[in-house]
């Protein structure tokens, strides 16, 4: 029987990227060849900042890319993140089966792909494995209340919730406010915690409409994964499977490689260990230096900010954000991507009289090490080349606080705290994300 072979086709932005890089990595190393799908942009930033062994791949487990379809030109606009969306769905489908067409027309060593992995947002890739006869599966990314949300949204906007009815609505109090019951699984949550797409005053927004058929492209999949586990969001989940027939529950992922990694290396000297030097592609050059500054600091006390992959600011929006950051007191870490604000600028468009003020009580970076940022507060023994380690220990789980997002949105932010769950007692810091 020819081996296995998925071929993982994440959304281009960090949050899909790395989660669906550690599931694969999982599969690899149990037995299942592996392609993983970037677009030529991503796989020329990662080649940048980590160098072209990052996506070399190797015995069984390979990279590929696909064109996302944007300009240069396109990637400087304030919308790049609905722009790549639509760019990526329109364009993705062609580039994506002649793929597939050229992996199973018998490439030496390559066995035929008998699965296409999807993330949420590129349910193009579904359309063209099921032209093709090849079985699907979806992976969402974020939470099972995220995936119920969604399901939510055609019938927000039947009901005359969304579209916003103006440009008012973003700034008043219209998304905190407005109080939305009766969403199976979940508790009554305000409207502005449903979706970041419903901030729309386009009644034929392409975001809006992508993300209210997510949920329909979930259901015609053969699986759907999730990136959580049943004791976390056990009445969301059960919610979901009276609509969902094939749902498997993935738990903590980063934790979970781990574990695997370690086990392996532990009783198999010979095995490529190369593979658990990473759990994600960056596709910026990542700060570690800000990792030794966090060990000075107290436990509970940090406030992480970092923006994301796609979202633009103005110099006036991130200066009112830095003086808000500054007036909590706390010390803080934030990531200011260099493309963060517009027209350029980075950490240099930042006021000097803020730099100023702060300076001894924070960590200015253009990226950090994610991950590990979050994962843990203190440094974890481990029986590996390294003397000391960090690693995930606990299962991290977000308690809502608002924050402001870019152009005046509002959403929620996550104040983390160490949950029953995990496998360590380690305390973690006290995040705020954006």
């Amino acid at each position: 029987m020819a081996r296995p072979h998925v071929l993982v086709v994440p959304y281009p932005g960090a949050g899909n990227i790395n989660p669906s890089l550690q599931l694969a990595k999982l599969l690899h190393r149990h037995g299942v060849y592996v392609t993983f799908v970037n677009t030529e942009h991503n796989h020329r930033r990662v080649q940048d900042t980590e160098g072209a062994g990052a996506v070399r791949g190797r015995d069984g487990f390979r990279f590929e890319a696909i064109p996302d379809g944007l300009s240069e030109a396109d990637r400087a606009k304030q919308d790049y993140g609905n722009g790549l969306a639509e760019s990526i769905t329109t364009c993705g489908a062609a580039h994506l089966r002649t793929l597939l067409e050229r992996l199973n027309g018998g490439e030496p060593g390559v066995p035929p792909v008998t699965c296409v992995l999807a993330t949420m947002l590129m349910s193009f890739a579904l359309g063209v494995a099921r032209e093709l006869g090849i079985p699907t599966m979806v992976f969402w990314t974020t939470s099972a209340a995220s995936l119920m949300a969604d399901m939510r949204l055609r019938d927000l906007k039947d009901r005359g919730y969304v579209p916003l009815k103006d440009e008012s609505y973003l700034t008043n109090s219209y998304l905190d406010t407005t109080i939305i019951d009766g969403v199976p699984g979940m508790p009554p949550m305000s409207l502005g915690d449903f979706s970041s797409f419903l901030r729309t005053t386009d009644p034929d927004d392409f975001c809006l409409r992508l993300a209210e058929e997510e949920p329909d492209a979930c259901a015609k999949a053969d699986a759907l994964i999730l990136n959580t586990f049943d004791s976390l969001e056990a009445e969301v989940l059960a919610a979901l499977r009276a609509n969902y027939s094939h749902i498997y529950t993935i738990g903590t992922l980063g934790s979970l490689l781990s574990r695997v990694t370690a086990a392996d290396d532990s009783t198999n000297d010979s095995h490529d260990s190369s593979e658990s030097d990473t759990t994600g592609l960056s596709l910026w050059k990542q700060d570690a230096e800000c990792l030794t500054w966090l060990d000075t600091q107290e436990p509970c006390s940090v406030v992480y900010a970092n923006f994301g992959s796609n979202t633009v600011l103005s110099p006036e929006k991130l200066a009112e954000f830095a003086w808000g950051l500054a007036a909590s007191g706390h010390p803080f870490l934030w990531s200011i991507r260099d493309d963060l604000v517009r027209g350029g600028g980075g950490l240099a468009a930042l006021p000097p009289a803020f730099v100023a003020e702060t300076a001894g009580r924070c960590y200015l970076t253009s990226w950090c090490p994610q991950e590990q940022v979050l994962c843990d507060a203190q440094r974890v023994e481990l029986d590996v080349r390294e003397p000391r380690r960090r690693r995930a220990d606990g299962v991290l789980a977000g308690v809502r606080r608002t924050r402001q997002r870019g152009d005046g949105e509002r959403g929620n932010a996550e104040e983390r705290e160490q949950v029953e769950g995990g496998s360590g007692d380690g305390r973690q810091p006290r995040w705020i994300l954006v």
